[in-house]
């Protein structure tokens, strides 16, 4: 296991924050957490962030756009798929 500064990318769905695991679908999760995973890795050097996000930050918001191509929130604040 690899060991970055602080954080860990996550190794399985069940360490994702409560807020991803309480409200995606299990497959959701799995597009969560690849996308955090790469966007963590891609964006270690603060030069390569926009603003002052921290990895962490920027790690969430892409791992939510990923979602997003894939899922829609529907009007009973459910995730589902497109």
């Amino acid at each position: 296991m690899a060991v970055y500064g602080g954080a860990m990318p996550y190794e399985k769905n069940t360490e994702l924050p409560d807020g991803v695991q309480n409200v995606l679908p299990a497959h959701a999760q799995t597009i969560y957490r690849e996308a955090y995973n790469s966007a963590f890795d891609q964006y270690s050097s603060p030069d390569d962030r926009d603003g002052d996000d921290s990895r962490e930050e920027v790690a969430h918001k892409v791992a939510w756009s990923a979602v997003k191509q894939t899922y829609t929130k529907g009007d009973d604040d459910k995730w589902h798929k497109k």
